[in-house]
């Protein structure tokens, strides 16, 4: 949902306003896992729809993949995919995650996105707050690619194969679609 604001311009006398409405889109606030997650989606060609958890992966994967120069900020705690999910208590996911095929990996997947999110933060070289477009986020994203194997550790190799194999798949649709 973006939120607008309206701006009123008063020009010379008092008795004659003009009124202008200028619609400024909010900038995305996205986990970087969750960015990761649509372009690998988007790499394996997800039609994006609503999830019975509720949440706003299919909004905002529109949002972006349309127009893959919108402005994002990057947020560890929840994001604006997080904000209507039924999972969203407070600002923190309840929900768990299945570790019988990473006996390694927290429970808790506030815990498991938390601990991935840092690891893209740094190998993308940002942090909580931090403002680019899409686009800048996928030129970055590139360059961690053979991170892959390191940022989800947890993860059986296999599955980090497929993950990365999706990831580029994606990063070249956006390309080519950009152009």
């Amino acid at each position: 949902m973006n939120i607008y604001f309206l701006i009123r311009v008063v020009a010379g006398f008092s008795a004659c306003v003009n009124k202008y409405v200028v619609y400024l889109p909010k900038m995305i606030s996205i986990k970087p896992h969750h960015f990761i997650d649509i372009i690998a989606a988007f790499g394996e060609g997800a039609s994006f729809a609503p999830h019975p958890y509720g949440h706003a992966v299919h909004t905002v994967a529109r949002k972006i993949l349309k127009d893959i120069n919108t402005k994002i900020k990057i947020e560890l705690g929840a994001d604006d995919i997080c904000a209507p999910c039924i999972h969203n208590i407070n600002g923190l996911c309840d929900d768990t995650i299945d570790t019988s095929f990473r006996p390694l990996a927290p429970r808790l997947k506030r815990e498991w996105n938390l601990l991935v999110d840092k690891r893209w933060c740094q190998c993308l070289g940002l942090k909580q707050g931090d403002a680019l477009t899409g686009k800048e986020f996928c030129e970055r994203a590139e360059r961690c690619l053979k991170e892959i194997p390191n940022i989800y550790r947890e993860n059986p190799p296999g599955i980090n194969a497929q993950k990365l194999s999706s990831i580029k798949k994606g990063l070249a649709r956006i390309a080519e679609e950009d152009k």
